[in-house]
């Protein structure tokens, strides 16, 4: 929930700038006249910074449009009271450096070169049609091409700014918020391995008791359905018998249950197979390059299997920010078309976030939590450079 509520809170951030921006304009350009063309570009204008977060390719799109088109006089040009609209285009720009997407923050240099460059163009080039430009505003004697230059570069300069601050505020903010993880999952291994062994506890006891009660049970079936059938089908003996056998099949149907919950116990009821692609997400906001694919049909899981998948994965993904870090790529693959489930987690990366200072405990909990859950588990290094692959398998028995 607080992963959600974070990622929300963040998509909403660009939106709410855009109103603000539109309601600022609004608000300082109210009682002024022969300004209804503007609205057009100053909505545009909202619109892109809407989208920054949201749709970064479109609001990039938006911001050197805009300008492009009033350059060509295709949109109404700016006015001496209209032209700080262009801080839409340092605004959109930030917000898009301060993403996640290391390909849209490079392309915002060269956007904002080209929207700088319009936009000057459009607010210093007269034409018979709109000869009130930059120069009668400010009574500049520098001349067309000056003002143009001149404008350039101070447009771009500020864009600039602000995207540098973005990238830096969002590289800190990954930085931050992947530390903020480490020692949270650091945090949570030293609880959890505590939990895992009671756990581990609770099932070998749970198995003991099974394969004794089941045993003894099967034995007081077997005879007293072997009973019953030498005693005849009536008569007071033969009706005990019956009703011996019957008692004890319940009786080991209740035991097995009982054995399943108590294998299904504990923090992995809280999680489970449907909580997987938010931890891709957690990663991806983190700036990783993660995906989660599926093959085949899924089936329902039992607790302890469902929570076991979320554990696994979970680790495997943490294990990869920590010792290959958050610029690294992930590939989480849940494979159904077996008899099992299939668990596969690629990763790629030489950025770790810690050192490594001895063997950790978590591939061995992966591999405990594997075999709980009637499957297996195996992690070492793949075969491309800097490469480590986790590889599992679990038993869907009972589950189809």
């Amino acid at each position: 929930m607080t992963s959600f509520l974070r990622r929300r809170a963040r998509h909403l951030l660009a939106p709410a700038a855009g109103a603000v921006y539109l309601v600022l304009w609004i608000v300082a350009e109210a009682g002024r006249s022969d300004l209804t063309g503007h609205v057009l570009v100053v909505s545009a204008f909202a619109v892109a910074i809407g989208l920054a977060n949201w749709m970064p390719a479109t609001a990039l799109g938006l911001v050197v449009v805009v300008p492009l088109l009033q350059a060509l006089h295709l949109l109404p040009g700016p006015r001496d009271t209209t032209w700080p609209t262009y801080l839409a285009v340092a605004i959109v720009v930030g917000l898009v450096g301060a993403g996640r997407s290391g390909l849209l923050r490079w392309l915002a240099v060269p956007v904002l070169g080209v929207a700088s460059a319009a936009a000057a163009w459009a607010m210093a080039v007269p034409t018979v049609a709109d000869p009130d430009v930059w120069g009668n505003w400010t009574a500049s004697r520098s001349g067309t091409r000056n003002d143009v230059v001149l404008l350039t570069l101070a447009l771009a300069g500020a864009s600039g700014i602000a995207w540098a601050v973005g990238v830096a505020v969002g590289a800190a903010w990954r930085i931050g918020l992947a530390r903020v993880r480490v020692v949270e999952a650091e945090r949570e291994t030293e609880v959890t391995t505590a939990e895992l062994r009671a756990e581990q506890d609770r099932a070998r006891i749970a198995r003991d008791v099974h394969d004794s009660l089941a045993h003894s049970l099967a034995v007081v079936v077997s005879q007293a359905q072997g009973a019953a059938a030498v005693a005849g089908p009536d008569g007071p003996t033969a009706t005990a018998l019956r009703d011996i056998a019957d008692v004890s099949r319940n009786a080991l149907g209740d035991v097995r249950s009982l054995v399943e919950r108590i294998q299904g116990s504990g923090p992995d009821a809280v999680h489970g197979l449907a909580d997987v692609p938010d931890l891709v997400e957690d990663m991806r906001e983190l700036g990783m390059r993660a995906s989660f694919e599926q093959h085949g049909d899924p089936v329902s899981l039992g607790t302890a299997v469902g929570g076991a998948v979320h554990r696994i994965v979970q680790e495997s993904l943490t294990n990869v920010l920590k010792h290959q870090g958050r610029t690294a790529t992930a590939r989480v693959v849940l494979d159904w078309r077996g008899a099992g489930l299939g668990i596969v987690v690629t990763s790629r990366g030489d950025a770790p976030l810690v050192r490594l200072d001895g063997v950790g405990s978590g591939v061995d909990g992966m591999r405990e939590r594997a075999r709980l859950a009637g499957g297996w588990l195996r992690a070492g290094v793949g075969d491309e450079p800097d490469e480590f692959v986790v590889t599992g398998w679990l038993s869907t028995e009972g589950t189809r």
